[in-house]
């Protein structure tokens, strides 16, 4: 069975909202951000489906196929990656390689953790994690944690309800001041 993962950026006080670009900070600080590339690279060759909500997903198709040479991968990897967005108002999803599911969220994704393959990763899209929280289909959280704290927003926990057991599997500072944070269910 596959595994569902949430990677999310995300602030020290939980936001993961990404309005006002705070997640910026991080190529900013001047600093050699190469290993915090690595990463993203090592975990892109894990995974071979992205998941999302309607609204990130036309977000990353209004951007990404027109970036696919950028220096972390993500252009290419989501160019050749099953995308999947969850939607009941889009009928056809306009990018390569994408499907939509309008389906029961539960059967929809239960049905895809059960087909062979890498990682599915679903990124952004809080509402849509927040559901997936609630009906206990993560498996892995990634988070890369920025050290801002921006004081409003959403968060990934709006409430515990719905949150499995956790047990930390791996924690990884990047010299740009981002440290990867994974938790696995137990």
């Amino acid at each position: 069975m596959r595994d569902l993962v949430v990677t999310e950026n995300i602030t020290l006080d939980g936001v993961v909202d990404a309005a006002g670009g705070w997640f910026a900070v991080a190529s900013e600080s001047g600093v050699d951000d190469s290993d915090m590339l690595d990463e993203l690279r090592a975990q892109s060759a894990a995974s071979d489906a992205t998941l999302f909500g309607r609204v990130t997903f036309e977000e990353m198709r209004g951007y990404w196929p027109e970036h696919e040479d950028d220096p972390s991968g993500v252009g290419k990897h989501l160019r050749d990656v099953a995308k999947y967005v969850v939607s009941s108002t889009l009928d056809e999803p306009g990018w390569d390689n994408s499907f939509v599911l309008s389906g029961p969220l539960e059967d929809e994704i239960r049905s895809l953790k059960e087909r062979p393959g890498g990682d599915i990763v679903a990124t952004g899209s809080v509402r849509l994690v927040h559901s997936l929280i609630a009906l206990d289909l993560v498996d892995e959280f990634r988070l890369f944690v920025y050290p801002v704290v921006v004081g409003r927003g959403a968060r990934l926990f709006e409430d515990a309800e719905g949150v499995p057991r956790l047990a930390l599997a791996e924690t990884k500072p990047f010299r740009n001041g981002v440290v990867l944070l994974r938790y696995r269910r137990r």
